[in-house]
């Protein structure tokens, strides 16, 4: 055989178009969670703000096609039986798959705050709110994760933000513990 007989397979190889599956965008459920927040500020107690947040989590977890979704369901599935770094491998490739899908970080970053790896929380909270500035549960986690950080009047900030957006969050009980340390600052 000549020395360099294979090339011309190997040029074959490299010309041939590879088709990796490209993740579609996210289906835009603005108009819907738009109208959710406006329910949920105006929500009658508590019970009611919960259901309106339930409606919220479906959309947010509504993931752009059927691979997608597998992935981030598998990954909550793994969070849930304590299996984190399970979880992990699945979030990963769907954020991979899909790096415009704003659940993907955010439930990355809930299973590094269970984790308690709190720095590496925060960028993933960073990137949801970045593609979801309303996204209640990113809000509420970036608060917390602040705190656990000490990083107190920041996390009083943050979670003031959420609390305009959803009012009756069981979060809002940490504000004035939250506060109290922001005046001292």
């Amino acid at each position: 055989m000549p020395k360099f007989a294979f090339l011309p397979a190997v040029a074959a190889l490299v010309a041939t178009p590879v088709f990796a599956e490209i993740c579609p965008e996210a289906p835009d459920y603005s108009a819907e969670t738009n109208a959710l927040i406006d329910s949920v500020k105006d929500a009658p107690n508590e019970y009611e703000a919960q259901l309106i947040a339930v409606e919220l989590w479906k959309l947010w977890a509504d993931a752009p096609d059927d691979r997608a979704q597998e992935l981030l369901d598998e990954g909550m599935e793994r969070r849930a039986s304590f299996d984190y770094s399970g979880a992990l491998d699945s979030i990963n490739a769907l954020i991979d798959y899909c790096p415009d899908y704003a659940e993907g970080y955010n439930q990355r970053a809930f299973v590094n705050f269970l984790r308690q790896d709190y720095e590496a929380a925060l960028p993933d909270l960073d990137r949801t709110l970045e593609m979801n500035p309303m996204h209640i549960a990113a809000l509420t986690g970036q608060a917390l994760t602040l705190a656990a950080l000490d990083r107190n009047a920041e996390a009083a900030l943050v979670l003031r933000r959420a609390l305009d957006i959803n009012p009756w969050l069981a979060e809002r009980r940490m504000l004035p513990a939250l506060e109290a340390e922001e005046e001292e600052l």
